[in-house]
Parts: structure tokens; sequence; C-alpha cells
């Protein structure tokens, strides 16, 4: 018989409940990630311990930066194009950012070709399937590759995202945002 995995409950700094399934979907170079057992939202827990400043930065990253960008006139625009920190939490002395899940568009719908012969359908899509003209053409089913209309559209969304962090006095950094120092 399996065991299932612990569903963690939590109330974040800013007094939000939240839960999560106690299994690391994905790591990245700073953080381990944890998914709502509905699949919602994502939690995110830094492996090195952060200190104070960092505990005031991430929350003035997900009030003040956060509200100046999405409660201002535009700011549905920009939903669509960030995965915004939402909730700072701690849990077993580590701390965390709660985010959105990603949306239905950034996961394969067909997946491969030849009935999905790679098994990607519904799994996230990756750089790696657009950034090759050989792999699109080899393996991926012609409702997923898009155009170069598309891809110019992307490209105009993404620096247009980058431009408004800037704009706001912030840099990314993989899965940080952080104050500029420019």
């Amino acid at each position: 018989m399996t065991q299932r995995p612990n569903t963690i409950r939590l109330t974040t700094l800013d007094g939000k409940q939240i839960e999560f399934v106690d299994v690391i979907k994905g790591s990245g170079g700073m953080k381990d990630c944890y998914f709502s057992p509905d699949h919602s939202y994502a939690v995110l827990f830094f492996r090195e311990k952060q200190d104070a400043q960092a505990k005031e930065r991430l929350v003035e990253i997900t009030t003040r930066y956060k509200a100046n960008i999405f409660e201002r006139d535009g700011g549905q625009y920009w939903k669509s194009l960030y995965c915004w920190p939402e909730s700072v939490v701690e849990w077993n002395g580590r701390l965390g950012l709660v985010t959105p899940f990603y949306q239905r568009h950034f996961f394969f719908d067909h997946g491969s070709k030849n009935n999905d012969m790679l098994g990607i359908k519904g799994r996230e899509k990756e750089g790696k399937w657009f950034a090759s003209a050989s792999n699109q053409n080899r393996f991926l089913d012609l409702r997923e590759r898009g155009d170069w209309r598309s891809y110019i559209s992307i490209c105009i969304k993404i620096s247009r995202a980058v431009k408004r962090l800037h704009a706001a006095g912030l840099a990314h950094s993989g899965f940080v945002i952080q104050e500029c120092p420019c």
C-alpha cells in the first residue's frame, strides 16, 4: 500500500490560509517548489536561510510593488505576463513565496507528433521545443508550433514585461524579483 504525502497547512505573513502537498515538484538554483492540492498555486521555499533584509524585500514585492503594477490603470494587461508572487510564508525555518500556478497556455494541448509519442501533452512548454527548428519540425504536433507572428508577439510581450519591472525599480533573476541597483 502506497503512503499518501502530507498536506501542509500554513498561514502566510499577510494572514492568508494556504496548503501544499509535501512533495518537491521541481527545484531551481535557489528554491524548491511544492504544489497546492488543486494546482492553483505553488509554494517556493528557499533552500538557504534568508536574512531579515531578504524577508523585508519579499514582503515589499508581494505588497507595495504588486499593488503598484496590478492595481493601477492597465494592471490587467500585466496579469497575463507575470506569475507574480502573492504572499510570503515561513515553514520549518525556511522562507517561501506563494505564486499562482502557470496559466493553461503554458502547457502543451496536443503534445508531440504521432498521438503524442513523446508523452508531453499536458506538460509545461519548455524553450528547447521552440528554440530549435529541428525539434519543432521533427517532434511537435503542428498545432503546437506557432508561427513567426506569434514568436514576434511573444518577444514584444517579454520586452514590455522586463521594461515594466525596470520602470518599477525591480530586476528579475530566475524566480527572484529584487530591487534594481541601477
